[in-house]
């Protein structure tokens, strides 16, 4: 299984792109992974949040596959415990995806549409991160669920 975080925008903060890059050469021991960004919207005061959130989720759904596993980091989404979700992405594995992608919203969150796309929705958090940080906080967890699955000693409990 190949795995993707999917994102709109570059990292703009040094440190951040510095963990992120620590994890994701991490990560690679595991799976392949990448990160894929969708360059982020221009002149957006002109456009009303649901114009927004419709425009980007018209340009993150033409990097989705019709094959591919969409998992949403979302707000509203299922809180997971570290280990539960080393099981969600095991039961990924398992069930037989080949591509999953974690998709990370513009700042008024997703679309109807991605929403409607979605096979799984995932909050990182009841408190609020910036979207940049949600990136460094999401492949960290991820590094940390894979270590959980090949019974590393990362993960302490």
């Amino acid at each position: 299984m190949k795995a993707t975080l999917l994102l709109i925008g570059k990292t703009d903060q040094a440190y951040l792109e510095a963990g992120i890059d620590l994890y994701v050469s991490r990560l690679k021991h595991y799976l392949p992974f990448e990160i894929r960004l969708v360059q982020a919207l221009k002149n957006t005061k002109s456009l009303s949040e649901s114009q927004q959130k419709q425009k980007e989720g018209e340009l993150l759904l033409a990097q989705i596959q019709s094959t591919d596993t969409l998992v949403l980091l979302d707000e509203n989404g299922k809180e997971f415990s570290s280990l539960n979700f080393a099981g969600f992405v095991e039961k990924q594995m398992i069930g037989g995806a080949k591509n999953l992608i974690f998709a990370v919203g513009g700042p008024y969150g997703f679309s109807p549409e991605m929403h409607q796309r979605a096979q799984a929705k995932i909050s990182l958090s009841k408190m609020t991160f910036s979207h940049q940080m949600v990136r460094l906080i999401f492949v960290e967890q991820l590094y940390r669920a894979m270590t959980i699955l090949k019974g590393e000693p990362y993960h302490h409990q």
